[in-house]
């Protein structure tokens, strides 16, 4: 039952953080906001979802191949990286479905058990990543209201999905 409920909620902040990706204007994806360009924003959220959801501790996680060592980090402001849409999207779609296979799988005696090399349980982790995960899409949605007067689309609890394709706005 509990696994049921992950899957419902994991499904549904899947979906508004695959439209937030889209929603964001090009002439934003390099925009500096206090010092840290979107994107960077945007990777440190999928870093952590990809990192932090399942098992930080897996000692057979492979960084993303753009990945470096303070890219993540919001508190080092980059020089002249940049990711491009493409990499962080392509990015996503592999973070998804590497959650969407642990959740299909998940059962709710497991929640309460550790990882491997982990000293928190799964339901920790899955509820701490949630709590990190969308504190970061609020920062970028509001920078992106600030700058476009545009909210992207929020599922809710019981929403319905939009039938339109992606970008969806309210």
């Amino acid at each position: 039952m509990l696994c049921d409920d992950i899957r419902y909620l994991t499904g549904r902040a899947l979906w508004e953080t695959e439209n937030l990706i889209k929603c964001i204007p090009d002439e934003l994806w390099n925009k500096r906001y206090d010092g840290i360009p979107m994107w960077k924003y945007l990777y440190h959220t999928l870093y952590s979802m990809d990192r932090w959801y399942i098992n930080p501790c897996d000692s057979s996680y492979q960084n993303p191949e753009f990945h470096t060592e303070t890219l993540a980090d919001l508190n080092v402001i980059p020089k002249d990286e940049i990711l491009e849409r493409s990499q962080l999207e392509s990015y996503f779609y592999q973070i998804q479905d590497k959650i969407q296979t642990y959740i299909a799988a998940l059962e709710d005696a497991a929640l309460s058990e550790q990882p491997e090399n982990c000293g928190m349980s799964r339901f920790r982790l899955i509820l701490g990543q949630f709590r990190h995960w969308h504190r970061h899409m609020g920062i970028i949605y509001g920078f992106m209201i600030e700058d476009t007067g545009k909210w992207p689309y929020v599922l809710n609890m019981n929403r319905e999905y939009p039938m339109e394709p992606m970008p969806n706005f309210f």
